[in-house]
């Protein structure tokens, strides 16, 4: 397939890529590694009528502690999460899910602010930010602004970005000694989890479950109440609105978010500590 013309820009700074974004509006879009949009664009899923790519911003690229949390660059690529050794101290739950995504081929292209800014709730990481009680925070003409992991996916593909803003960094809490696991079913190991579980402490997050990543509320409250790993996992499909696709029922996902969430809180509570 032949994606649909368009114009294309290579920023040299944040201020560069802001100032295009600004001048284009709804009309560009980012590239950060490409392995979310190209795809789309090839089968004309996705027309922007002007690309901004991303990639000389090196500025983006950085794990450091701060503050009691580690500050990630948006443009901080998979293979550098999942082999950097701050973060396998720090959020080992990070570090290993991002060496979960795809194949050695898109970890070492693909960003987190990409899969993030993205927005498909079949992706690995969102799920995994959204347990982690990351924050967010996006860069605009207006200055920087925070953003709660759970305000920042709003839907199928949507996020609170505005269109002239640019993510710039993730804040995740450090939690060492923390229980922490994540779980997926796949078809091949590089396809999309047709259900996936993220475990941090007490929060339970889920992939592939609803038109965005969602917290298992349910499991959680059953957590708080008392209740074991097998007995709050059978409330990890309450609330949920999973798809029906080629893949799967909405049923088959619905169990298998209850199995998975089961053997992520056991393996969970093994880690704590």
């Amino acid at each position: 397939m032949i994606p649909a013309p368009f114009t294309y820009h290579r920023a040299s700074s944040v201020d560069e890529a802001l100032a295009l974004a600004a001048e284009y509006g709804d009309e560009a879009k980012f590239l950060a590694g490409g392995h979310s949009l190209l795809p789309l664009m090839k089968l004309r899923l996705a027309q922007p009528e002007v690309l901004i790519d991303l990639a000389p911003l090196r500025e983006l690229s950085y794990l450091r502690e701060v503050d009691g949390h580690i500050a990630i660059g948006a443009l901080t690529r998979h293979h550098d999460l999942e082999h950097s050794a701050l973060l396998a101290e720090a959020v080992p739950l990070l570090a290993y899910a991002a060496g979960q995504v795809g194949d050695p081929q898109i970890r070492h292209r693909g960003t987190l602010g990409g899969s993030l800014a993205h927005g498909d709730p079949a992706s690995d990481l969102p799920a995994v930010i959204l347990a982690l009680d990351a924050t967010l925070v996006a860069r605009g003409p207006a200055g920087e602004r925070e953003i709660a992991a759970a305000d920042f996916f709003q839907g199928l593909f949507e996020t609170a970005l505005e269109p002239d803003e640019l993510l710039v960094e993730i804040r995740v809490p450090t939690s060492a000694g923390a229980g922490w696991s994540f779980q997926k079913f796949t078809k091949r190991a590089i396809d999309w989890a047709i259900v996936g579980v993220a475990v941090q402490g007490s929060s339970v997050a889920l992939v592939n479950m609803a038109s965005t990543p969602v917290r298992a509320a349910a499991v959680e409250h059953a957590l708080a109440s008392g209740a074991g790993p097998r007995d709050a996992a059978a409330h990890a499909a309450d609330g949920t609105s999973p798809v029906e696709d080629i893949n799967a029922t909405p049923a088959y996902r619905e169990q298998l978010a209850r199995i998975l969430t089961g053997r992520a809180l056991e393996e969970a509570a093994g880690r704590a500590g």
